[in-house]
């Protein structure tokens, strides 16, 4: 029996972690990378350096592996189709991830579903967006519906005036996305994995702590969530991969609304493993990446089920220390439980160099595991 080769589009952090899970399982693991340079590039043995934008590379890349995945959802999707028609295994499929990839697709989808979405509207210009804020009430958010992440390609607008400001908006992009700026009490993930089979399982829905528009910190179980809004979140992220057909892990990122409706919103779907899911992989009987290989090679998925009463999840971000492992020692020494995560990326200041993974004992309440996390993590960032 030969174990099966998986080929991942996309070198970044997300591919390096599922290396780990594939060499324990035994699955080759092929990266396509954007640069000799990028994350996952160390931690696969076949990483070729190509354009996964150009059809003829990703068609190259594509032979001799059983299953095509992804470290992002940048992927012309035309080209899928393409591999598709010529017999390749593409998990997820594309009319699935272009839900990840353009916000308004994902927007009518969501409203098609009947599931809980903010007031939104696809708008052509600046008179649309006012009448938009008019109407329903300002501020209001514009998005652009692809490529924005960590809160680029996103402006909040307050009036009339500010909207006028962002007719440059339309140069680059149109239609736009404008939504309500909707009032929520925290932000929270309902991580998920679907195989092409239909197997679903869903893991315990977390709290997710956004900086400056970045994921800085994930608690799960999200403290003080009702179980009935927890049970739901969990339903309708269920729901959302078997009805778009969604393999793989998906994570849909809500707003709590505590008074509102079923007490969320959908905010994003992101169609891979997912920075709010990185709890998972010390803290779960199954983490998100060894989840993800299970689910696009249509395998039994694992238990989902947390392995502590709170984990907390805390990034580091680039800051003036070039020298990470100069803080280990410390970082180490300080929480002897702690599980570290360095990304192997150049470190520049603001960028997502690697987290920290710190499950608690049931005496423990969560102010105290997060400040261990915290300590951690800043040593490491600090080296001190």
């Amino acid at each position: 029996m030969t174990f099966p080769v998986i080929g991942v589009v996309g070198g970044g952090q997300l591919a390096r972690m599922m290396a780990p899970a594939a060499v324990a399982l035994g699955f080759h693991l092929h990266v396509l990378a954007e640069a000799e340079d990028v994350s996952a590039v160390d931690a696969v043995a076949q990483s070729p350096v190509g354009d996964y934008q150009d059809l003829d590379t990703l068609r190259a890349f594509a032979r001799g592996v059983d299953v095509l995945t992804f470290d992002h959802e940048h992927v012309p999707n035309e080209h899928l189709q393409t591999l598709i028609a010529e017999g390749v295994n593409v998990q997820p499929r594309p009319d699935a991830l272009v839900n990840a990839q353009d916000k308004l697709v994902m927007r009518a989808a969501i409203e098609k579903l009947g599931l809980p979405n903010p007031l939104w509207a696809a708008v052509a210009s600046v008179a649309e967006i006012t009448a938009f804020g008019d109407s329903n009430g300002w501020p209001v958010v514009l998005k652009m519906p692809r490529g924005g992440y960590d809160g680029k390609g996103v402006k909040v607008l307050r009036s009339d005036a500010e909207a006028a400001g962002a007719a440059d908006w339309f140069d680059a992009m149109s239609p736009l996305l404008v939504e309500e700026m909707v009032p929520f009490s925290r932000e929270l993930s309902a991580l998920v994995a679907r195989t092409p089979s239909g197997e679903a399982r869903a893991w315990p829905v977390a709290e997710s702590i956004q900086v400056a528009g970045v994921c800085d910190e994930v608690i799960a179980p999200a403290p003080g969530l009702p179980a009935s809004v927890a049970e739901q979140a969990q339903s309708a992220a269920l729901r959302i991969a078997s009805e778009l057909g969604v393999t793989g892990v998906m994570a849909a990122e809500l707003f709590e609304t505590p008074g509102r409706g079923a007490g969320y919103l959908i905010n994003e779907l992101a169609m891979r493993p997912h920075n709010t899911g990185h709890w998972t992989m010390d803290g779960a009987v199954t983490g998100q990446f060894e989840q993800h290989l299970r689910a696009v090679l249509d395998l039994p998925l694992g238990s989902t089920a947390a392995l502590g009463s709170i984990v907390v999840m805390k990034n580091f971000l680039g800051g003036s220390n070039q020298d990470l492992f100069s803080g280990y020692r410390a970082a180490l020494a300080a929480e002897p439980t702690v599980k570290v995560h360095s990304y192997g990326k150049s470190v520049r200041p603001g960028r997502k160099i690697g987290h920290v993974n710190v499950i608690g004992s049931p005496d423990d309440d969560v102010a105290a595991v997060r400040a261990r996390a915290t300590t951690v993590a800043n040593i490491i960032r600090d080296g001190q």
